[in-house]
C-alpha cells in the first residue's frame, strides 16, 4: 500500500512538472566536439526521463539474469518445502484420527522433503505414528531424543510422562513432571503431578511454593489457590503440633483467616491456641467456624476446651453452641451427648430426639439407645433402637474417592489428590435410606400358603376359623386343597381344653409320577376331629 501511494505521487509529481515547463517555453542549447545542439525545454525533458527509465530497466535486467541461479533454486526450495509441510499436515491429521499406516507414510515423506532439525514437528509425528503401531520403545526413544533440543524439551517431557503413567510408574512420572514443572510451572499438568509428589512425602512448604507459582502464573484462580493453602497449612500444622507448636499456630491461624468455614483448619488453630492456656482465642475461632457450618469436631473441642471443666460446665457450653445454631440436628445431638455425660437423661432424650426429628440418621438412634441404657436399662428398648440405628442412613464423614474416615486427611489415600475429602453422608447404604415403618401399626398376619401332603398314618390337618361360615369354608376347602388358613386369636379362644395335640404332619416328596392321594378321599375314611397342628 505504501509503495503504491508512492508510485502515484512520483506519477503525480512528473506531471507537474511536464505540465510546468510546457507553461513556460525555451530552448536548451547543447555544444558539444564543435556541434551545437538546441532543443526545446520539453524535448530535453522527456529525453532525459526516458534516458533515466532505460537505464533502470537494463539495470533490472542484468540484476535478474544475474540472480536467475538463486531465483531458480529457491522456486524449487519452497516448493519443496510447502510439498513437505503438506505432508507433515496430512500425518498430524492422521497421527489424531488414529490411523497410524499414513501417518508413518506421511512421516517419511516429510523427512525427505524437509530437514529435521529445521522443523521439530517431524519427530513429534515420527513419536506418534510409532505409538500407533504399538511401538512404545521406540516412541520413548524419540522423546528421550527430544530432551537435547531445548525448543523441544517440555514435548519429550510431556511423552515421557504419560508413557510413565500409561506404565503405572508413578515415581518416573512425578520424576518428568518435577522437571517439566521446574522449567514451566505454568504447565498444569507438571504442576498437578509434582504437586501430588511434594504432598505424597509431606513437604508442605514445596508444595506451598508450587500453589503460589501457580496463582502467580494465573494457572488457578484466587479462591482455589487461598483453598489449597488452606489444605496445605492445615497438614502442615497437624504434622507439626507435637515438634514445633509455634509454627503449627502459624500455620492453622494462616490456614483459618483463608478458609474460616474449614473444620479441621478451625480446630487445628484453636487446638494450638488451647495448648497455651488461651482458650479465649481458641474458642472464638470454634464459634465462628460453627456459626458456619456445625461440626461435631468443633463440638467436640469445644466442650472440651478446659480439661477440669465438670460434665456441668460441658453441658452449659454445649448448650452455647446450640444458641449460635438453632434447629439444627447437630447441635442437639452436642447438647444430648454432654447431657448424658451429665446424667441429665431428660435433657439428653429430648435433645436426641429433636435431633430424630431434624434429621433421622443412625448417630442419632446410637446416641439415643445409650441413653435408654443408662437411665432404663430396658434392653427391649435398646435393640429396638439399635434396629432402627441400622436401618437409617449413616451420619456425615469425610469421604474421598470411596473411602470413609473418621479424621481428615489433607490427600486421598487412593488416587492422592489434593483436598479430596469432603463432609458429608456416605453412599454405602442406599437401601436404608427408605424410611423404616416400625411405627406403623401391626397389619393382619399374611396368609401362608403351603403344600401340605398327608400320609396315611396321619390325620387330615384341618384349621376350624370361626369368624366366617361354615358353608364358605367348606366350599374353600373344595376349591382350594391344601391350604392353610391364618390361625387367628379367635381360633385359639374356640380350642376347647381336652383338645388332644398332635405332631405336624410329615411331608414327604412326591416323585414326578406319583398321583399321590386325594385329600378328599383321605377325608371321608377318616373322622373329622379338631387339630391345632
Amino acid at each position: 500500500m505504501i509503495r503504491l501511494l508512492g508510485f502515484l505521487i512520483v506519477v503525480f509529481a512528473l506531471g507537474l512538472g511536464f505540465a510546468w515547463l510546457a507553461d513556460r517555453p525555451g530552448d536548451m542549447v547543447v555544444t558539444f566536439s564543435g556541434y551545437q545542439y538546441q532543443v526545446s525545454l520539453m524535448v530535453a525533458a522527456v529525453a532525459v526521463v526516458a534516458v533515466v527509465a532505460a537505464v533502470m530497466i537494463l539495470w533490472w535486467l542484468l540484476k535478474s539474469l544475474w540472480n536467475s541461479p538463486y531465483t531458480i533454486s529457491r522456486y524449487f526450495r519452497v516448493r519443496r518445502r510447502d510439498r513437505g509441510y503438506q505432508a507433515l499436515s496430512t500425518g498430524m491429521i492422521a497421527a489424531g484420527a488414529g490411523d497410524g499406516a499414513l501417518a508413518r507414510k506421511k512421516t517419511k515423506e516429510a523427512a525427505k522433503l524437509i530437514r529435521s532439525d529445521q522443523e521439530p514437528l517431524i519427530h513429534l509425528l515420527e513419536a506418534q505414528a510409532s505409538l500407533l503401531e504399538g511401538d512404545h520403545e521406540g516412541a520413548r526413544q524419540k522423546f528421550e531424543s527430544m530432551l537435547d533440543d531445548p525448543e523441544m524439551r517440555l514435548l519429550g517431557l510431556r511423552g515421557l510422562y504419560l508413557e510413565a503413567e500409561r506404565l503405572g510408574d508413578r515415581n518416573a512420572a512425578r520424576h518428568y513432571a518435577g522437571r517439566a514443572a521446574a522449567v514451566a510451572p505454568q504447565l498444569a499438568w507438571a504442576a498437578e503431578s509434582t504437586l501430588e509428589e511434594l504432598t505424597a512425602r509431606g513437604d508442605w512448604d514445596g508444595a506451598l511454593k508450587l500453589v503460589d507459582a501457580q496463582k502467580a502464573t494465573r494457572q488457578i484462580e484466587r479462591e482455589a489457590a487461598n483453598r489449597r493453602r488452606a489444605v496445605l497449612l492445615t497438614a502442615k500444622a497437624q504434622a507439626l503440633a507435637d515438634s514445633d507448636p509455634a509454627a503449627a499456630r502459624t500455620a492453622a491461624i494462616e490456614a483459618n483467616r483463608l478458609r474460616p468455614d474449614f473444620a479441621p483448619a478451625a480446630v487445628a488453630a484453636a487446638a494450638a491456641f488451647f495448648k497455651q492456656n488461651d482458650v479465649r482465642k481458641g474458642s472464638k475461632i470454634l464459634e465462628a467456624a460453627w456459626k458456619a457450618e456445625p461440626h461435631p469436631e468443633v463440638a467436640e473441642l469445644y466442650t472440651h476446651a478446659r480439661p477440669g471443666d465438670a460434665v456441668l460446665d460441658r453441658l452449659n457450653r454445649a448448650k452455647k453452641l446450640q444458641e449460635m445454631k438453632k434447629n439444627h440436628a447437630e447441635s442437639s445431638m452436642t447438647v444430648a451427648r454432654a447431657a448424658l455425660d451429665a446424667q441429665d437423661f431428660s435433657t439428653a432424650r429430648r435433645e436426641a430426639e429433636s435431633a430424630i426429628r431434624m434429621d433421622r440418621r443412625e448417630g442419632a438412634y446410637l446416641l439415643l439407645a445409650d441413653i435408654e441404657e443408662a437411665e432404663t436399662g430396658d434392653q427391649g428398648k435398646v435393640r429396638q433402637l439399635l434396629s432402627r440405628a441400622v436401618r437409617a442412613p449413616r451420619d456425615p464423614a469425610w469421604v474421598a474417592d470411596g473411602v470413609v474416615s473418621e479424621r481428615w486427611a489433607p490427600v486421598s489415600p487412593i488416587t492422592g489428590r489434593l483436598d479430596a475429602f469432603e463432609w458429608r453422608a456416605p453412599m454405602e447404604r442406599l437401601g436404608q435410606l427408605i424410611d423404616s415403618h416400625d411405627d406403623a401399626p401391626a397389619s393382619a398376619a399374611p396368609v401362608v400358603e403351603a403344600l401340605a401332603k398327608p400320609t396315611s398314618e396321619k390325620r387330615p390337618v384341618e384349621v376350624i376359623d370361626e369368624s366366617r361360615p361354615t358353608g364358605t369354608a367348606d366350599k374353600d376347602t373344595e376349591s382350594q386343597e391344601d391350604h392353610v388358613r391364618p390361625i387367628t386369636a379367635a381360633a385359639f379362644a374356640a380350642v376347647p381344653t381336652d383338645a388332644e395335640g398332635v405332631e405336624p404332619a410329615e411331608e414327604h416328596t412326591r416323585l414326578p409320577d406319583d398321583p399321590g392321594v386325594d385329600p378328599d378321599e383321605e377325608a371321608e375314611k377318616s373322622p373329622r376331629r379338631f387339630r391345632l397342628f
